[in-house]
């Protein structure tokens, strides 16, 4: 009975620790590489130019990390996911509900850069939807599928167009696992 204990208590400790450092562990574990950059939509939609307006509400200064935070919250409170063909244009993802990993890097990037505007950031910050493939400790997962739904995967690069310095985002993956950066090499 004690060992039964001692197990099930190192269960619940790995699992806490898993939790609670889960950004730190799929940073270190799975890397992103581009392939690609797919189209950048703009917020042309009044529905899509109000909900980002409405969702930043009276906040005023804030910094691209708290851009990304708020665009990442925004896309994941107007998007589910399914694996069923769908839109990609976010002006029309407002109405439909539903994206892929196409559509999630797509509305992100759009309202990114709808954000950058509204605060004055856009001249230096620039939202990019990347067709991408993931690496897991170095190796490329998609070859392992045949599948077309698997033969890349979008996430988005937020990059200072003056400095280079860029933010790796997958919106998919925030989601569903709360992870706001990822680890995005050239």
């Amino acid at each position: 009975m004690k060992i039964i204990k001692r197990i099930a208590l190192a269960i619940l400790i790995l699992t806490a620790v898993g939790l609670v450092f889960r950004g730190w562990f799929y940073r270190h574990l799975v890397t992103y590489k581009s392939v690609g950059l797919r189209i950048n939509y703009s917020a042309t939609n009044d529905k899509l130019v109000d909900l980002i307006n409405s969702s930043a509400g009276k906040q005023t200064d804030l910094d691209i990390e708290q851009i990304i935070e708020l665009g990442l919250s925004i896309t994941s409170k107007q998007l589910n996911f399914t694996v069923d063909k769908n839109n990609t244009d976010p002006n029309k993802l407002i109405t439909s509900k539903t994206a892929h990993c196409v559509g999630y890097a797509s509305f992100f990037a759009t309202t990114c850069n709808e954000l950058l505007k509204k605060y004055n950031l856009a001249d230096t910050w620039t939202a990019k939807p990347q067709i991408g493939q993931l690496y897991f400790l170095g190796t490329n997962i998609h070859k392992y599928y045949n599948t077309p739904f698997f033969k890349d995967h979008d996430f988005v690069t937020i990059e200072n167009k003056k400095t280079g310095q860029t933010f790796a985002v997958d919106p998919t993956v925030n989601d569903y696992l709360s992870i706001n950066f990822v680890t995005y090499t050239k």
